[in-house]
C-alpha cells in the first residue's frame, strides 16, 4: 500500500487548527447555553479567543491553543484569570493534555464540536468587574452585529 505524501497531505497548519478548535468550542458552549464572543479584550490589554455568557450571567474566557508549541510561548493565560468565573483551555484531540495545569478547565474539539474533559474551577467575579464585563461583552456583540448588517461602503 502506498505510503501518502507529506506533500500531498501536509498535516494542517496552526491557523487552521485554531480555528478548527476554536469552532468547536464555540458550537460545544452554544449547545450548553452559552453566549459566546470571540477575541475580546480586556482592560489589561490582554485579548481572550472565546469569552462565554452562561443564562445566570457567570462568565467563562476560553484559550485556544493550536499546539504543544503555542501553549509554551505563551505565559499571558494567568492574566485572564482575574476577567473570568472560571477559565478553560481548549485544545485539538491529538494536543497532549498532560503538560496543561490541573487547575483550569478543559475543553478538547475539532471543526465540528468539543467536549468538557474538566469543568473550570469557580472563582467568582466582583459584583462591579461582573458587571463591567457584562456589558462590554454585550457592546462588543451588538457592534459586530450593526457591522454585519450595515457594513462600512
Amino acid at each position: 500500500m502506498p505510503v501518502a505524501s507529506p506533500l500531498l497531505n501536509p498535516p494542517p497548519a496552526r491557523p487552521d487548527i485554531t480555528r478548527a478548535v476554536c469552532r468547536g468550542a464555540g458550537r460545544h458552549l452554544r449547545e450548553r447555553g452559552y453566549a459566546i464572543v470571540k477575541e475580546m479584550t480586556f482592560a489589561n490589554g490582554r485579548r481572550g479567543d472565546i469569552v462565554a455568557l452562561s443564562p445566570s450571567g457567570e462568565l467563562l474566557v476560553v484559550e485556544v491553543k493550536s499546539g504543544i508549541e503555542d501553549y509554551r510561548v505563551d505565559g499571558k493565560w494567568p492574566d485572564y484569570r482575574d476577567y473570568c468565573d472560571g477559565f478553560l483551555f481548549a485544545v485539538a484531540p491529538e494536543f497532549p493534555q498532560e503538560v496543561l495545569p490541573g487547575d483550569v478547565g478543559l475543553i478538547v474539539a475539532d471543526a465540528y464540536g468539543g467536549h468538557l474533559l474538566r469543568a473550570p474551577p469557580r472563582h467568582p467575579l466582583a459584583p462591579a468587574r461582573r458587571k463591567a464585563l457584562t456589558i462590554a461583552f454585550a457592546k462588543l456583540a451588538a457592534g459586530r452585529l450593526a457591522l454585519m448588517e450595515d457594513p462600512p461602503a
